[in-house]
């Protein structure tokens, strides 16, 4: 149970062509690439507990239905606010994945009130959700509101982390698309600058994050 193994070779069978012989040989914690393996599958992971974790992964599969499942039996059970919260924005997520905005909305703003009242204004929790009911309100196409959530979170952002953090850039760029979605193109391109001017000190200059910033300013 619970074994890894490593595909070494596989080929056909000499006396029978419709079957194939696979070599494998066990792996151990002291394997390089399974431990290099493990831990990019724990960094595409979020949530604190292990069932967060896995509704994460089936969200990640497209699993959506099974995912809400679980979010839903993990929240009758829950009896920490904490845990509420996370909850509920997981399942604001899993609703955005399946372009349900409304409903996206509605469950990042529950977890954002639990949020308020446990955290400090300025919780990069916070600047997360608030910029979550941004895309939300982007993706109907009301800019003018996602502005307003995309500002809060930057306020937040901007207070908690180094003025070059990738986060900010991201902040960036997503003003600046709903300011060119609404046709004010100036303030568009103000905005796709700032975070040109980050990726270009943070990134490799064949990263694909400077060719969309690239693209989006040649756009406006």
């Amino acid at each position: 149970m619970h074994s890894v193994f490593r595909v070494d070779d596989i080929k056909q069978a000499v006396s029978n062509k419709r079957l194939w012989e696979v070599q494998l040989s066990l792996t151990g914690d002291s394997d390089p690439q399974l431990a290099t393996l493990t831990e990019r599958i724990k960094g595409e992971l979020f949530g604190s507990t292990g069932w967060h974790q896995l509704g994460h992964l089936m969200l990640k599969g497209g699993h959506f239905n099974q995912a809400e499942e679980l979010y839903n039996e993990l929240l009758k059970n829950s009896s920490s606010d904490t845990d509420k919260a996370d909850i509920y924005h997981m399942l604001g997520g899993l609703k955005d994945h399946q372009g349900q905005y409304k409903e996206a909305v509605s469950f990042y703003e529950k977890s954002l009130e639990i949020k308020r009242k446990t955290l400090p204004e300025d919780h990069s929790s916070l600047a997360n959700t608030y910029n979550n009911i941004g895309l939300a309100y982007d993706n109907m196409g009301n800019y003018s509101k996602a502005l307003q959530f995309y500002d809060k979170s930057l306020k937040r952002k901007e207070k908690s982390l180094p003025p070059n953090h990738p986060s900010l850039a991201t902040s960036y760029n997503n003003i600046g698309l709903a300011y060119g979605n609404m046709g004010n193109y100036s303030k568009a391109l103000e905005f796709y600058d700032k975070s040109l001017k980050i990726g270009e000190k943070d990134l490799p200059s064949n990263h694909p994050d400077l060719a969309i910033s690239y693209n989006n300013i040649a756009d406006e």
